[in-house]
């Protein structure tokens, strides 16, 4: 791109000072080159950042099959597998835009029993990336499962969710594609589009189910247990 395209490119993705800060930054280059402590981060911020109660700007279209892009997505996928989790939205890097991913790996059936992997409407999903999603509800039933997120460490809570949607958007590759979901896969992507609308679990948690993931530990080591926020 020459300077006036990313300058361009730059007020698009920009809605705050910080953000269009960092992005100078990246873009001044020509390459998007993120540096130490600048989003998006290796680590996974938690409640409290900014970033997360902010409602995610549109990536440009033009800039969808960009090397930028292609960057985050590939980042995205790295951070989410190496905290292990099954979802990760860009503004969970720091980055408020439109970006996530998905993975429910048929591996993860050992950690439940065969009730609550069937209870949950469990299936396998392989690695599935949206650029500016939008999310249509198929199926207005709800279901009610225990959920967490990689940012807000250490706790769960019961949320209602959605049975089924349909999820449109950009793919990795920037082409259009829409994937319809049910059960727990649709629960993952209902978790991450409120992440790019600014909402967290614990907006919509039944408040009384909000619970220390680690409040045994807690008691049998009394109080000596450290919660660490950095990959697992």
């Amino acid at each position: 791109m020459v300077a006036a395209q990313f300058k361009t490119t730059i007020r698009a993705f920009s809605s705050t000072a910080r953000l269009h800060k960092s992005l100078s930054k990246w873009y001044s280059v020509g390459l998007w080159q993120p540096r130490k402590n600048e989003p998006p981060f290796d680590h996974i911020v938690q409640l409290g950042d900014p970033a997360l109660r902010q409602v995610a700007n549109m990536i440009p279209e033009s800039e969808l099959k960009s090397p930028e892009v292609q960057y985050l997505v590939k980042h995205l996928t790295s951070v989410m597998r190496a905290y292990k989790c099954v979802g990760l939205a860009a503004p969970q890097l720091g980055l408020p835009l439109r970006a996530f991913v998905m993975e429910f790996k048929d591996d993860l059936r050992d950690q439940y029993t065969k009730a609550d992997y069937k209870l949950r409407e469990m299936e396998p999903l392989p690695l599935t990336v949206f650029l500016n999603p939008e999310l249509k509800v198929l199926n207005y039933g709800k279901l009610v499962h225990t959920e967490a997120c990689e940012s807000v460490r250490g706790y769960r809570a019961d949320v209602a969710r959605h049975r089924e949607v349909l999820v449109k958007g950009y793919d990795r590759h920037g082409e259009r594609q829409e994937l319809k979901l049910h059960g727990w896969n649709a629960r993952i992507a209902q978790h991450e589009m409120d992440h790019l609308n600014g909402i967290v679990y614990t907006d919509i948690m039944n408040r009384k189910s909000f619970t220390c993931t680690c409040w045994e530990a807690v008691n049998a080591k009394q109080g000596r247990v450290n919660l660490s926020f950095a990959k697992k």
